[in-house]
């Protein structure tokens, strides 16, 4: 047993939260039957080629705007690719980062990033179409009426839904909005929900999250709940709820992430983790971004990542994970990254890849049984099944809960 597992196991039993009941969760959660009908004795492979739970992580810019350098920008792609199966924008889609004066805006990034992973199959959280924290709002948008300020806000919400139609599977609408909204102080509460209905205008088909921090810490839980309601009683669509995991330290309090997520749960709403870091932004990592870490913290690091992604993936709710950068050269939070700025992988990307593509992926080789039957409890996602050197792909998806297939009898 390797010291991370120790490490972990100790932690995760100390607070009544055991490998056993964390295990036996995933496997109700996030696995369901996979039948395979063809003859009897006929030989089986199953093959898992991908997860439907969203392992992601953020996008910088400079992958869409080519201000990264071509061999960083090379590893950065083949890395992102041998990690993750699902995106969201840093930075591309902020309104101040879009459009810092008035009327000249840039696309170039956000489109960018899109091409790229639309030639990758990968789907592409859109963060954020407004972010109305004070120092965040753009001085020009703050110099509008407030006519000139709804009926701008009106624009931009219409014209980048409409622009990226069926594009972004969903976005992040207003960020923040526990701890600021310039916004609804300039107009009113019903701001947001007017937001709501002008990107709906735009793309009909648009899904809308909350995104917000300090929450899974327990600390702002109350008061993300009470505007959920808030928003729910007014009838504005939300698609999700997103959550930022990286308002810990260098460890995390595991009962405050479980209970959170179980409070977040009764909205009957998908959960996104919208942006994880390990270790945090109360690590002294954050405060101090030259830090490197000892061996050991490294070590501790990696077990710390790997509880907090078993129980967000144990959660029924939970829809996927984020990391909010993976790259020293690209991390706010640098010792946070799974590799170095020389691209050498940490124990942190050892320990994350073990668990996504070894202990949570389903391999596996057998036989029918006698009425030509082949049964394994596999991971929800996508699948390459061969049965007597013919093979088929096909989605097993946790809606169905069970997936059958067959394969023609001689």
């Amino acid at each position: 047993m390797t010291r991370i597992t120790v490490f972990a196991l100790f932690l995760l039993f100390s607070l009544n939260l055991t490998a056993q009941s964390i295990d036996q969760s995933i496997d109700q959660h996030r696995k369901g039957q996979l039948i395979i009908e063809a003859s009897p004795g006929a030989e089986v492979s199953v093959k898992q080629l991908s997860h439907e739970f969203w392992f992601g992580a953020a996008i910088a810019n400079g992958l869409g705007s080519g201000n990264m350098s071509p061999d960083d920008l090379q590893e950065y792609k083949a890395h992102f690719l041998k990690n993750f199966n699902s995106a969201v924008t840093e930075n591309a889609l902020k309104w101040a980062n879009m459009e810092p004066e008035k009327g000249k805006v840039n696309h170039q990034t956000v489109e960018g990033i899109l091409q790229w992973t639309e030639e990758n199959n990968i789907p592409l959280r859109g963060h954020n179409l407004f972010w109305g924290i004070d120092k965040f709002v753009q001085p020009w948008v703050k110099e509008l009426s407030d006519a000139e300020l709804e009926s701008t806000i009106k624009e931009r919400a219409i014209s980048i839904a409409r622009r990226y139609r069926g594009r972004f599977v969903e976005y992040d609408l207003n960020n923040e909005m526990i701890h600021g909204n310039y916004y609804e102080d300039r107009l009113g509460p019903d701001i947001t929900a007017k937001m709501v209905q002008w990107v709906l205008q735009g793309d009909p088909d648009a899904k809308l999250y909350l995104n917000d921090y300090d929450i899974l810490t327990g600390n702002r839980l109350e008061d993300y709940l009470a505007q959920i309601r808030g928003l729910l009683s007014q009838d504005v669509p939300l698609a999700g709820i997103g959550v930022q995991g990286h308002l810990h330290g260098s460890t995390f309090d595991r009962q405050a992430l479980k209970a959170s997520l179980d409070s977040l749960a009764q909205f009957g709403l998908p959960i996104r983790i919208t942006e994880f870091n390990m270790p945090g932004q109360r690590s002294k990592f954050y405060t101090d971004t030259d830090l490197k870490m000892s061996p050991e913290e490294e070590q501790e690091n990696a077990a710390e990542l790997v509880d907090y992604y078993r129980i967000c993936f144990a959660h029924p709710a939970v829809e996927g994970i984020l990391m909010w950068g993976f790259w020293e050269g690209v991390n706010w939070i640098p010792a946070s990254s799974l590799y170095t700025r020389d691209w050498q992988a940490k124990p942190a990307a050892k320990a994350y890849q073990e668990l996504i593509f070894d202990t949570w992926w389903t391999e596996t080789t057998g036989s029918t049984d006698a009425e030509g039957k082949f049964f394994i409890p596999a991971f929800y996602g996508d699948y390459q099944v061969t049965v007597d050197g013919k093979s088929q792909e096909l989605s097993h998806r946790k809606a169905r809960g069970e997936t059958r297939i067959e394969f023609p009898r001689p």
